[in-house]
């Protein structure tokens, strides 16, 4: 058996292994996923991307391709706004796309996407995330202390909490609690200080993942939980995380995500390794 191609690429640090299997030959497994985003004995990653046909898995879709995406758990995710950026890079390099624009299918459905260079060269996409809906109010509880959020659906759950205190200083090494009976698929969680009318902080841990350098929906999910709190429905802002800054907007029917994606590596996996994780 030939090796298996892989690329490794992020968006503000929020990186992911993306596996090419167009016609879903390969059997991706949630203990192969797991495999490959540990990073002491894997390549190290939040997630896996596989590049798919959409008719190869019988999706209905505007988009020939579809985003496989799984958190690092092996978990199976709806939508991902970073790694939408890193998979339509990806695409158009591969000469799958012709660009700038076209759809990528997710679970979530399908997101516009461009992609396009600006004048120092630097490469952005920009990603039509669908509505950021605001569904309710709920509690975490981090560093022992209980907070409010907002509840929002961006396509997948999210509860973001906007407080006074600089989040850098929380501790993310252990996953916050949350009401399971409000969420009961589990929940990506947000903390999120406000610099100005168009600037926020946050740091998320992701379901599945824990604390991760950015995500993506996340910081669509920030920005319309700020702006709900204030008493607004849209409008846009810029989100710095810790791998990055991206500048996100929120109106009434879609929102959108726009920030970098970056390749860092590609080459193959040992196929022996593979098939040892079954």
């Amino acid at each position: 058996m030939a090796g298996i191609e892989f690329l490794k690429g992020h968006g503000t640090q929020n990186d992911f292994v993306l596996l090419p299997d167009p016609d879903a030959s390969l059997e991706l497994t949630p203990q192969r996923v797991a495999a490959l985003c540990d990073r002491q004995q894997g390549l190290g990653a939040d997630g896996v991307l596989r590049v798919v046909r959409s008719a190869a898995l019988g999706v209905e879709s505007k988009g020939e391709w579809f985003m496989d995406y799984r958190n690092a758990d092996g978990s199976l995710a709806e939508m991902c706004g970073n790694g939408t950026r890193v998979f339509a890079r990806y695409l158009v390099e591969a000469g799958l796309e012709a660009g700038p624009e076209f759809a990528v299918g997710t679970r979530a459905g399908d997101r516009p996407v461009r992609v396009r260079s600006d004048a120092s060269g630097d490469l952005s996409v920009t990603v039509h995330m669908g509505p950021a809906t605001v569904t309710g109010t709920s509690v975490a509880v981090v560093d022992g202390r209980q907070v409010s959020g907002v509840a929002v659906d961006v396509g997948n759950p999210h509860l973001v909490s906007v407080i006074d205190d600089d989040v850098s200083t929380l501790d993310l090494s252990r996953a916050p609690r949350y009401d399971t009976e409000v969420f009961p698929d589990g929940v990506n969680l947000e903390f999120v200080n406000v610099l100005g009318p168009d600037a926020l902080r946050m740091r998320v841990h992701e379901r599945g993942v824990g604390e991760t350098r950015a995500c993506g929906t996340g910081t669509v999910a920030a920005v319309a939980a700020a702006l709900h709190l204030r008493g607004d429905d849209t409008g846009e802002s810029t989100v710095d995380v810790p791998g990055g800054r991206v500048s996100v907007t929120v109106g009434k029917e879609t929102s959108t995500l726009t920030g970098p994606a970056v390749f860092v590596a590609k080459g193959e996996l040992d196929p022996a390794w593979w098939d040892a994780l079954g």
